[in-house]
């Protein structure tokens, strides 16, 4: 297995942390020379917080671990697509790389809405991939969803 997989497996059990308290199930990893450094998973409702991103979660965590702001030499590791808010801040934390799932039709701040870390005149440049277990991902906020609205009936 690559490491790629491995970390975004470890995403997917944040998400799935999520899901298990009813949350939009995205999960985050940060990684830094092969350790994870932070890690979360949305908790928007629970907190009742918009700001309770996973992504947002997991670099609070990295920089309590690295007791720095500046997370460079990282790679991040996400379900779904970085919102716009997210996407911001993965630039202001400097992170070099970020891997997701998913894309986020509706907020996605990369490439379905906007395409927030290709603009050139910002002073740091995030490389991103997507696609990476894709499948899981997408039939989990799939089923998350139709629970969801069952729920709400």
């Amino acid at each position: 297995m690559n490491n790629h997989l491995k970390y975004m497996q470890l995403a997917f059990l944040e998400a799935q942390k999520a899901l298990k308290i009813m949350e939009v199930p995205v999960g985050a990893v940060i990684v830094k020379d092969d350790i994870v450094i932070g890690a979360g998973y949305n908790k928007k409702e629970n907190n009742r917080n918009p700001l309770s991103h996973a992504e947002i979660e997991a670099i609070y965590e990295a920089c309590r671990n690295t007791d720095n702001w500046r997370l460079n030499g990282t790679c991040m590791y996400v379900t779904a697509e970085p919102c716009i808010m997210c996407a911001g801040a993965i630039l202001h934390a400097r992170i070099d790389k970020v891997y997701f799932g998913v894309f986020e039709s509706k907020f996605g701040g990369v490439s379905s809405i906007t395409n927030i870390f290709d603009i050139n005149k910002l002073n740091h440049k995030v490389e991103y991939f997507s696609g990476l277990m894709s499948e899981e991902i997408s039939q989990m906020m799939k089923e998350f969803f139709i629970k969801l609205r069952n729920s709400k009936i």
